[in-house]
């Protein structure tokens, strides 16, 4: 037996029914939601990561082949172990492994799938790059991609390089989809932890047009006074009556 066909038996074998029902109505499968057809296993993150550990050196085809299954934790597993593989690469296997991922940006389709990998491979591998592929994924007409976009930079973010994601935020502040308003919100939220004068100076100019879910994720750390003053600001309010 082959180590992708092993990994697939195991998979099988690690499958609990009720975990799937559970993770088939919180990642949104239903008709018209976001997640919409997708086909869940059962199996929690953890045990997937545990797995990847197992097998650290399955080929890129063979991770490619799981990454095109219908199942979401195939798809999940096969994100974290180019993850695993891409921390140890050289850099040409760097570079194959950001190909394969961006090539096949149709099968990271769950917020899960590109919050896990988008910034330790995509953001990595552009950190000292041209960073034209990120604006056009952001803009996409796929979810997705413009998610991996903003989730890119948060390999930036870490290492105080702030720029990428201000300019996709205020891109993005008319994206009609709440799961960019998060991701853009969660990334300013990092930049304050690491500058908060760099996302006030961001919150200053755009908070009267932020979404008001990216508003709240970006204030998320704030103290109490700062969160009424800017939620004040985007409904023309004084901060007492906000």
């Amino acid at each position: 037996m082959s180590a992708l066909q092993d990994i697939k038996k195991e998979l099988q074998h690690l499958a609990n029914k009720e975990t799937a029902k559970h993770s088939q109505r919180f990642f949104k499968t239903g008709k018209g939601e976001y997640g919409e057809g997708d086909i869940f296993l059962g199996i929690r993150v953890p045990i997937l990561r545990k797995l990847a550990k197992k097998h650290p050196h399955l080929s890129l085809p063979n991770i490619q082949s799981l990454l095109k299954s219908k199942f979401h934790e195939q798809r999940l597993l096969a994100v974290i172990m180019l993850v695993n593989q891409y921390k140890l690469a050289d850099k040409q296997k760097q570079k194959e492994i950001f190909t394969l991922y961006t090539n096949n940006t149709k099968y990271i389709n769950n917020w899960d799938l590109v919050d896990i990998s988008a910034a330790n491979i995509v953001g990595a591998y552009l950190s000292d790059k041209n960073k034209k592929l990120l604006y056009d994924f952001s803009a996409s007409d796929d979810l997705w991609q413009r998610r991996i976009a903003v989730i890119s930079t948060f390999y930036f973010i870490r290492n105080n390089d702030f720029t990428d994601c201000l300019n996709l935020a205020e891109r993005l502040l008319n994206d009609p989809h709440d799961l960019i308003h998060k991701a853009a919100g969660w990334m300013l939220r990092e930049i304050g932890k690491k500058n908060q004068h760099a996302e006030e100076a961001f919150l200053d100019k755009y908070a009267h047009r932020m979404p008001r879910t990216m508003l709240r994720y970006a204030l998320e750390k704030f103290p109490t006074h700062l969160k009424k003053s800017y939620m004040a600001m985007k409904y023309g309010l004084t901060a007492h009556e906000s």
